[in-house]
């Protein structure tokens, strides 16, 4: 059924005017999130992406028809407005450039839900809008000096203000209620090319913002005072002086501090172990390995945990060592309590660019499986004893071309994924794809960042919709979408109505039934993002961006 063609028809819940709430979070609240609220990246610390509502379920979902949609204009003029709302806001204009991006990306990140209000952005804006009606509250732009503006996955909330990371590299802290700039601080210097694109992360008094450079700068984690933006810790993910842990997998002090690891993606929150668990990037340079020396290159593409309070490293698992493919592992870890080998273990999860599952004991980083998960992958050997992929040289790039699975864009990608406690299944966005990669020039200045190769793309062999039993490692079930489609789709969401909410490769949002992957439920919008949940008036909302468009279905 297109719920688009029933949109007409549905009954509005308490149009325009609301008393909106306080729009304040206390960070407390994000340990035990509200079913009415989707207070964080992930809706909560778990990374999951499950919900526990369920008055949209199995038994009524064909019935899921829109309730709302809102375009949001990007730029330095007003617009948006739903189709049956008042027109957006006034635009507030800050920044400390003067340039206008044109043609910025649509929604691609989380969309925060805290008291009936929705907080949507892309690079340089930033959009509050009703939860009720999907009218616009207020709108935030940023004047920007330039850099890559590739995206932007969401703001972190503190009691009544929102943050969020700009390309030219600046947190900006905004009044939740009206939008007006409070301050804003430089996160990276933007002249070494950083750009910066992580929704931040509240963790009690603990604001965690990541960064990166595709060139051949460090990537790094910091954590600053969500009141005054001050630093509190920074922990960068390639070693930086002499004697400083994991520097004997690189050739020089020079090469590992220029060396990458950047920290795009927002991670998970472990509050027994007060471990703060997220992934790292590619090393740099990306392809041509060898200023690198031999080694393992840590901490890139790794899983690392550290202390929120102290910044230090509590453990670490590399997933592809000396990486030559730019196989970032920078996916949001899945933090799930359940039985592994017929014992009850606090495992994290994540299914990586590389093609490859892992789960790990999130206390101590101890390996505890790794499954490869597509069957084309061709670019490493069997796991070594500590379960890492071992790369085979003979798939790096070369002048005759390496035929190479997957392709650049991974088997996975970003992307979030989701865990279903109840059926136990971890759920993700998978490819086959294959790729030639050739070697470009042998001159070591343009094979900096990711220089040096030329990459043809061969297609894809197949994209589904996968779920692993994380017992195993195994397939659970696989759900091919149509065609040969090479866009990686969007994120999953999970919910106790025995739903599993997704976007497929042509744009469509489906729902299906978890524990099969039998489709349910269609609508054709373009989705741009991975879809949530949350209560209002006594129904429940699915919500999902296409492009620069707000959908809100609900039960008619």
């Amino acid at each position: 059924m297109n719920g688009l063609t029933r949109f007409t028809a549905v009954a509005l819940f308490g149009l325009c005017g609301h008393a909106l709430l306080g729009q304040s979070l206390d960070p407390a609240a994000i340990l035990n999130p509200r079913t009415d609220s989707w207070p964080t990246y992930s809706g909560d610390y778990t990374g999951q992406r499950f919900s526990k509502l369920d008055l949209i379920n199995q038994g009524n979902v064909k019935s899921l028809s829109l309730a709302w949609a809102t375009h949001l204009t990007a730029g330095s003029r007003p617009g948006g407005g739903g189709f049956f709302a008042p027109q957006g806001a006034p635009t507030i204009v800050g920044g400390v450039g003067t340039a206008e991006v044109v043609g910025v990306p649509g929604i691609r990140g989380s969309l925060i839900q805290v008291d009936g209000v929705i907080y949507a952005t892309s690079p340089d804006n930033v959009w509050a809008v009703d939860a009720h009606d999907g009218h616009e509250l207020w709108h935030f732009f940023w004047r920007t000096r330039g850099g890559t503006h590739i995206g932007n996955r969401g703001i972190g909330m503190w009691h009544d203000r929102v943050y969020v990371e700009t390309p030219d590299d600046y947190l900006i802290c905004l009044d939740a209620k009206t939008g007006k700039e409070i301050w804003h601080k430089e996160i990276a210097d933007f002249n070494l090319q950083y750009f910066s694109t992580m929704a931040p992360i509240v963790i009690g008094n603990h604001l965690i913002v990541g960064t990166g450079d595709d060139l051949d700068e460090p990537g790094f984690l910091k954590s600053l005072d969500p009141d005054t933006g001050e630093l509190q810790w920074i922990w960068y993910a390639v070693p930086m002086k002499k004697g400083d842990p994991g520097l004997e997998t690189w050739a020089s002090v020079d090469a590992a501090s220029h060396g990458g690891g950047n920290v795009w993606v927002p991670g998970s929150y472990d509050p027994e172990t007060h471990l703060y668990i997220f992934g790292t990037g590619n090393p740099t340079a990306a392809y041509t390995s060898s200023k690198r020396g031999p080694g393992d290159n840590l901490y890139t593409c790794s899983t690392v945990a550290v202390n929120v309070d102290t910044g230090k490293m509590a453990w670490y698992y590399q997933n592809s060592p000396h990486d030559t493919h730019d196989f970032d592992s920078t996916q949001t870890p899945t933090l799930v309590d359940g039985d592994f080998n017929g014992k009850p273990r606090k495992m994290a999860m994540t299914m990586a660019r590389n093609g490859y599952f892992f789960v790990l004991d999130r206390v101590t980083g101890e390996h505890l499986l790794t499954s490869k998960i597509s069957s084309t992958v061709n670019w490493a050997a069997e796991p070594n004893k500590a379960g890492q992929p071992v790369r085979i040289p003979a798939k790096d790039f070369d002048i005759g071309g390496a035929l190479v699975s997957p392709a650049n864009a991974g088997v996975a990608n970003w992307m979030p994924p989701s865990f279903d406690p109840e059926t136990g299944l971890f759920y993700v966005q998978t490819t086959d794809s294959w790729a030639m990669y050739y070697l470009a020039t042998l001159d070591p200045r343009g094979a900096m960042g990711l220089g040096g190769k030329d990459e043809l793309s061969l297609g894809v062999a197949g994209t589904y919709l996968t779920a692993i039993d994380y017992k195993t490692g195994k397939i659970g079930w696989q759900h091919r979408y149509p065609g040969t489609n090479t866009r990686l789709p969007d994120g999953i969401l999970t919910t106790a109505g025995k739903l599993l909410f997704a976007a497929d490769a042509s744009g469509n949002l489906v729902a299906y039934d978890p524990a099969t992957g039998k489709t349910l439920w269609h609508t054709r919008i373009g989705v741009s993002n991975a879809p949530e949940t949350y209560m209002m008036d006594g129904h429940q909302y699915l919500l999902v961006a296409g492009g620069d468009t707000l959908y809100a279905f609900t039960i008619n």
